[in-house]
């Protein structure tokens, strides 16, 4: 794993689609996947949940990440929203900060039919691949929504133009 040295949605990025995705802003999702032959994470905030019978997740990831290796080679994944207490967590698995023994060794995970699953995550899915696309520099992964976990969801993690944003509270 590499820590990289620039920001990848920082002004002024010379590439105008990456400046473009970055304003969008988003919920930060932690994708897993693994069995006992190797596992891998990595933080994604392009995803879509595709509303149907059944279910899907759409998202792009880097084509040349372990996930996308894992989620092909097992054919599953768990997708776990993050919030706002896991922002350290998101920065170990999207490899801008440091994580001694690697990024699982960072919060507690669960081990389930689809890969591990992040132990607090307040809303988490566990999904089977249905296709991969080469979709511009990204992989995008088309996961068929198998099982839904939710719980309380008060602060979520939200990424726009290359930082956190701290959800407001609406006045009472």
């Amino acid at each position: 794993m590499t820590i990289h040295d620039t920001h990848p949605f920082a002004d002024p990025d010379p590439d105008p689609v990456r400046r473009l995705r970055g304003r969008l802003g988003g919920r930060v999702a932690l994708l897993t996947a693994g069995d006992e032959a190797g596992r891998a994470g990595l933080t994604v905030s392009s995803l879509v949940v595709a509303h149907g019978e059944p279910g899907r997740v759409l998202a792009l990831v880097d084509p040349d990440s372990d996930l996308a290796d894992v989620v092909g080679r097992t054919g599953r994944s768990v997708v776990a929203l993050l919030g706002w207490r896991h922002r350290d967590l998101a920065e170990a698995f999207a490899g801008t900060a440091p994580a001694p023994g690697g990024p699982f060794r960072t919060a507690a995970f669960v081990d389930t039919p689809w890969g591990p699953r992040l132990a607090d995550a307040s809303a988490w899915a566990g999904t089977v691949l249905e296709s991969t696309t080469e979709v511009g520099w990204s992989r995008l992964l088309t996961l068929v929504v198998d099982e839904v976990g939710l719980d309380e969801d008060d602060e979520p993690l939200v990424h726009r133009r290359g930082r956190y944003v701290r959800p407001t509270r609406p006045s009472s």
